[in-house]
């Protein structure tokens, strides 16, 4: 698909500058070029899968080195992964927070909801939902504040990184070999804590390939003794969301993980997958195909 340039971005002079403030203090009325062009490159971006340097340049009329500086920062922003197989980059649902509000909400509210609230009065512990957003999970809907056993109570709107949340480390399980080895190498060079566990990436990734062949992922948080299990929510075979439990680790075995929790968890997620396959048009944000 061609993608023309923002009327904005067509009619400014050559020689107009970025600037927010002019000579005299005072606001100025020139368009900022830089923001424009980037604008650009995101809308490129949403009608690809996946875009090199070069290409992204010819589409947006940019010099090559202006796309690549562009391509770059919004990296930095968590707009855009670069993928290292193939070189090519690709727009992160953060782009969605840019337009319609997150439209998304709606499902959340209507649908998963109901469905937090009611499994978290049958277990007590606290109940969430998540779904990726660039390099961190987005915490969607919380049951914290109805939970009796909530060591620590979280609301809405909050981001977990990937590696340290057992609904990130199903993420990047369940994902596609390719996607996954391209956010495992950008989590590996930004990660700077002592105790990353890509610091031994094998083993990381042999527990990643145990958590997709046992459909769930466990993240015990040994500060406060809390432990976390992430249950996937599928739509159409791909998982849409992540449903999540955290619960104190010494007063839950692992028989009673397996044999009384996990299975209440994925009752609720199937059942919540269910209803979203019902609805026509879904917009709910960033799924995998395994």
């Amino acid at each position: 698909m061609d993608v023309r340039l923002p009327k904005a971005l067509d009619d400014l002079p050559a020689n107009s500058r970025d600037a927010d403030d002019d000579d005299e203090g005072r606001p100025s009325l020139r368009p900022i070029r830089s923001l424009l062009r980037g604008l650009q490159c995101l809308m490129v971006l949403n009608t690809r899968d996946g875009v090199t340097v070069s290409e992204i340049a010819r589409a947006a009329k940019l010099p090559r080195t202006t796309a690549h500086r562009i391509l770059e920062t919004l990296c930095d922003g968590g707009y855009v992964i670069r993928d290292p197989l193939d070189e090519r980059y690709r727009a992160t649902i953060l782009v969605r927070s840019l337009s319609d509000g997150f439209g998304d909400q709606s499902w959340v509210r209507e649908i998963a909801k109901p469905a937090l609230d009611a499994l978290c009065r049958q277990v007590l512990y606290p109940m969430a939902l998540a779904t990726p957003s660039g390099l961190t999970m987005l915490v969607r809907e919380t049951t914290d504040r109805q939970s009796p056993l909530a060591l620590e109570r979280y609301s809405a709107g909050v981001r977990v990184p990937m590696i340290y949340s057992a609904s990130g480390r199903l993420h990047l399980a369940l994902s596609a070999p390719s996607h996954r080895q391209a956010m495992l190498d950008i989590l590996e060079r930004m990660s700077t804590r002592p105790d990353s566990p890509l610091r031994n990436r094998g083993e990381f990734e042999r527990e990643l390939d145990l958590s997709r062949s046992q459909g769930y992922a466990i993240y015990h948080r040994p500060p406060n003794k809390e432990a976390t299990v992430s249950v996937p929510i599928h739509v159409a075979d791909s998982p849409i969301g992540y449903l999540a439990m955290r619960y104190i680790a010494s007063a839950v075995t692992s028989k009673d993980l397996v044999t009384t929790y996990l299975p209440r968890l994925r009752e609720t997620a199937t059942g919540i997958g269910e209803a979203l396959a019902t609805i026509p048009n879904p917009e709910w944000g960033e799924g995998v195909r395994a």
